[in-house]
């Protein structure tokens, strides 16, 4: 499966961006998506997750209430919604796939596509 992230750019604190992640080459409805993020010098970190159909999400603390992941299977695309945007927000993000559950381990996604910049101005 090949993943195509897009919809980052520049914008200012308390903004919105909408993040997309694409999927072709597999049945994306039975995959589990994640996204997860990299701050220059930091390790890249879980920041939200969406199971095969679904039914569960996950959020890491820092976006909870903020952030909102969704999929739209007939379209082989996932989403980020990402609202209130922080300075610490910014990031090259990343989605991942992985069969049927989501997890907040970035070792257990098998494929990934090329991030999208996100930087927050304050």
């Amino acid at each position: 499966v090949q993943l195509q992230a897009s919809g980052g750019g520049l914008v200012q604190a308390g903004d919105s961006l909408r993040l997309s992640c694409a999927a072709s080459g597999r049945t994306f409805s039975s995959d589990a998506v994640g996204w997860f993020r990299q701050a220059p010098g930091k390790e890249r970190e879980f920041v939200a997750a969406i199971s095969w159909g679904g039914g569960n999400t996950y959020y890491a603390d820092s976006v909870k209430g903020r952030f909102t992941i969704s999929r739209v299977d007939a379209k082989n695309t996932a989403y980020l919604q990402m609202n209130s945007l922080k300075p610490e927000d910014t990031a090259v993000y990343c989605c991942g796939a992985r069969p049927y559950r989501a997890t907040m381990r970035e070792n257990d996604y098998d494929y990934w596509g090329q991030g999208t910049q996100v930087t927050v101005s304050s």
